[in-house]
């Protein structure tokens, strides 16, 4: 593992892996704002964040939902290698989770501000409204409360890397005790998982990305953690990080000749399901394991994207 590598526990700097993160980047994007509602499909939101293009016929605020989550996240990310802390130096500050919600919510609340929002209420400031139970039994406390309940979690944050246990379940349960102060009128789920990611890549994790196709087990695990029980989004949390581990941080320190899995060696020009399938036909060297999962080199991908280009000169 390279120096760099040490020093960040893991993560490769943008810079040297920046295809790998902007794929994070747009696929944390899409599955975070799919999770509360929004309709853009992966290929657009790619358009929109990478190339700055609104493709399709969907209403404004959905683009802007999109746009206001990719630039939280990419502020997120970049506190992996560039630390741009505001704040007190803590792991996560008062002033810090105002910022994110203010960047995550400031693009859509400008074309449709909330309904309920009085002038103090806008991106970045905490509600001044009581919000009703939820239909699951999560009650968020009165509005008086919320100032205090925000000093009361970043207690608990900061106090992550020297919390007992496995350190997901100790992120699961922060991650469920913002959810229950619901410190915002609106976008309180997506400021959590984008405050859970930036806890990670500051203790040096991988990001974790909660898919769209996970989102009833996402809810369903969330209303376990309310009730006292955070096993169930602790492991979802765990898979979540692995994933990412496998995708770019595995490229950064494997050696050209080491065996890692081909989701490690997918690149924009040859997605993992690509490689799978030159796995399976005997067109690209690799093994299976007894996982089920194939694996190669960086060598052999070459190899094989070699032969793929001298095949259709």
């Amino acid at each position: 593992m390279s120096e760099l590598s040490e020093q960040l526990g893991g993560l490769p700097a943008p810079a040297q892996a920046r295809v790998i993160w902007d794929d994070i980047w747009v696929h944390e994007a899409h599955s975070s704002t799919a999770i509360e509602g929004n309709t853009l499909v992966l290929s657009q939101v790619e358009q929109l964040l990478v190339e700055g293009r609104a493709v399709g016929n969907k209403d404004l605020s959905e683009y802007m939902e999109v746009k206001g989550y990719g630039d939280a996240a990419r502020w997120v990310y970049d506190q992996a290698v560039a630390p741009d802390r505001i704040g007190d130096g803590a792991l996560v500050t008062l002033t810090e989770v105002r910022y994110i919600h203010e960047l995550a919510m400031g693009p859509v609340w400008s074309v449709t501000p909330h309904p309920d929002a009085t002038p103090a209420e806008g991106p970045g400031s905490f509600r001044q409204h009581d919000i009703r139970a939820f239909p699951e039994g999560m009650r968020p406390p009165s509005h008086a409360f919320v100032d205090a309940k925000m000093r009361d979690w970043l207690e608990q944050v900061n106090a992550l890397p020297d919390a007992p246990g496995h350190a997901m379940e100790a992120l699961a349960a922060a991650h469920v005790a913002f959810e229950q102060v619901h410190p915002f009128l609106d976008g309180n789920g997506r400021t959590g998982r984008l405050l859970t990611n930036l806890v990670l890549v500051r203790m040096g994790y991988a990001p974790a990305i909660i898919q769209k196709r996970e989102r009833t087990q996402y809810l369903t695990a969330l209303r376990r953690a309310d009730k006292g029980a955070v096993g169930p989004l602790a492991e979802i949390f765990a898979r979540a990080v692995l994933d990412n581990v496998y995708r770019f941080v595995v490229p950064a320190v494997a050696d050209p000749g080491d065996l890692v899995p081909l989701a490690a060696l997918a690149t924009p020009a040859t997605s993992r399901i690509a490689l799978v399938n030159a796995a399976q036909r005997g067109r690209l060297r690799a093994q299976r394991g007894d996982d089920g999962h194939w694996r190669s080199t960086r060598d052999w991908v070459d190899e094989y994207a070699a032969s793929r280009g001298s095949r259709r000169s």
